[in-house]
């Protein structure tokens, strides 16, 4: 008797699971299979694919296995030759008009994982509609393979320079080389690799870059650029005295940073500096997109500056769709991502790094400074996450009851309101929050805070969890 097939399902960005799990080879040819038939539904004969992928243990052959499926379905294939950063892969995929992508990734979680994004002809995540359609195609007909022997990498070269010219062109590039400074580069084992110094180089700004080299373990963290796993990056920002430390995640489409302090800043802090730095530096207009779990400061932030606020459940095809069809400055997510004016509608680690190391050197001072300034200006908040392993039926089954029958009270603030957007929030009175949300692509509950000062949004987090665990 056979085992029944795994059941296919795409999250948040992608379809992910446990490598020799579910994520298995087989598995890889019916997700490739099933993409392989949308395109072919879409495009008609011969459509073309870019495939890349990322360091993650496998990566390399399981690109290669999809790429197999494409070739086998009569496509036309470009696979690139070595690990890439996902918005470099994005980029090859509008810049070469190929009528999608397939990155080999799983992102920020955690090493025993990978998975499968697939790219849009526009260079970003798949819509929703595209992911849903592919689900529905899975195991429609049996994987077809057909041996590659030329992977046609030489076409992506003009991509990958194109890529670097765009970079070039949107970061100025000479003014950030002759600043006199330290500056610390945590790729955390994942793609970004040197991107970020390779763009640096050549100047007096002192660039190093540690944890730059492949580990599938990711030096046993989660290669996702938040504080708890920052402890080398913010070591590193101490001993070398560095301006600041700019870090990427496993794919390298989301940033993260620590302070000249070795303090880590959460997107709650770096987002709200980039708009400024584009508004006020750069004379940039356009709307602003924050995601659900995205901070009162950008609201805040958007109606003093006159700027349209837009707002999205959590997942960055949601911030990509309103930079399609609508004129948006900047959109961002608390995890990191972020997608601005000027580039493509995607996440981009190495520009986001270099563009917010751009805003701390045209500002002239440090990331403490700049952030000091910012609060008194449009008011202090401080943001706190906590993650628990918990089964997707239990975390599902807490938020709906928080948003049927919402407590009159919580960590003794009186509850204002409840939104359900993506997850349940509850709002008090003062602009705090906390958020309750079940990741949309591994077991975990996901709980997010944010209030005027430290004390108050531990405590609500304290609260949540307590909530959570106990019921």
């Amino acid at each position: 008797m056979t085992a029944p097939l795994t059941a296919i399902k795409f999250g948040t960005d992608g379809w992910r699971a446990v490598i020799a799990r579910d994520y298995t080879f087989e598995n890889v040819e019916r997700v490739a299979q099933a993409y392989a038939d949308y395109l072919l539904k879409e495009n008609g004969t011969e459509p073309f694919v870019v495939v890349g992928y990322d360091r993650r243990f496998l990566s390399e052959q399981f690109a290669q296995r999809a790429a197999e499926v494409f070739a086998g379905n009569g496509l036309r294939v470009s696979l690139f030759n070595e690990a890439a950063p996902t918005p470099l892969i994005s980029w090859a995929v509008k810049e070469l008009n190929a009528q999608g992508g397939v990155v080999i990734t799983a992102s920020h979680n955690p090493p025993d994982f990978n998975g499968f994004k697939i790219k849009a002809p526009w260079g970003g995540s798949a819509s929703p509609a595209t992911t849903t359609a592919v689900e529905k195609l899975v195991d429609a007909q049996p994987p077809k393979l057909k041996e590659i022997t030329n992977k046609q990498s030489d076409l992506l070269t003009p991509a990958v320079e194109s890529y670097r010219a765009q970079i070039a062109s949107y970061i100025d590039l000479d003014r950030l080389r002759k600043t006199n400074a330290t500056v610390v580069v945590d790729p955390m084992h994942g793609s970004g690799g040197t991107w970020v110094e390779s763009f640096l180089q050549g100047g007096e700004l002192k660039v190093e870059t540690i944890r730059g080299y492949r580990d599938p373990l990711f030096g046993g963290v989660n290669p996702e650029p938040i504080d708890k796993n920052l402890a080398a990056l913010k070591q590193r920002v101490i001993a070398s005295q560095a301006l600041v430390g700019l870090a990427t995640d496993g794919d390298a489409d989301r940033v993260g940073a620590v302070n000249e302090l070795g303090e880590t800043m959460t997107m709650h802090d770096v987002v709200p500096l980039i708009l400024l730095h584009l508004v006020r530096e750069r004379k940039m207009t356009g709307g602003v997109v924050r995601t659900f779990s995205q901070s009162v400061l950008l609201k805040r932030m958007a109606a003093a500056l006159g700027l349209k606020l837009f707002e999205t459940p959590i997942g960055f095809k949601y911030v990509a769709d309103l930079m399609l069809n609508d004129d948006i400055l900047i959109g961002a997510e608390e995890s990191g991502g972020i997608g601005v004016k000027g580039h493509i509608p995607e996440r981009d680690g190495i520009l986001n790094s270099l563009l917010f190391l751009e805003a701390i050197i045209t500002a002239g001072k440090k990331p403490t400074e700049m952030l000091r300034e910012l609060h008194r200006e449009f008011g202090e908040f401080h943001f706190g996450r906590t993650d628990l392993h918990l089964d997707m039926d239990v975390g599902q089954r807490l938020l709906e009851t928080l948003k049927q029958s919402p407590p009159a009270t919580f960590a003794d603030l009186k509850v204002a309101s409840v939104e359900a957007t993506d997850g349940t929030k509850l709002l008090f009175a003062d602009d705090s929050w906390i958020l309750f949300r079940q990741s949309g692509t591994e077991p975990m509950l996901r709980i997010y805070a944010e209030a005027a000062d430290v004390p108050k949004m531990r405590a609500l987090l304290e609260a949540g969890e307590q909530l959570a665990v106990n019921g």
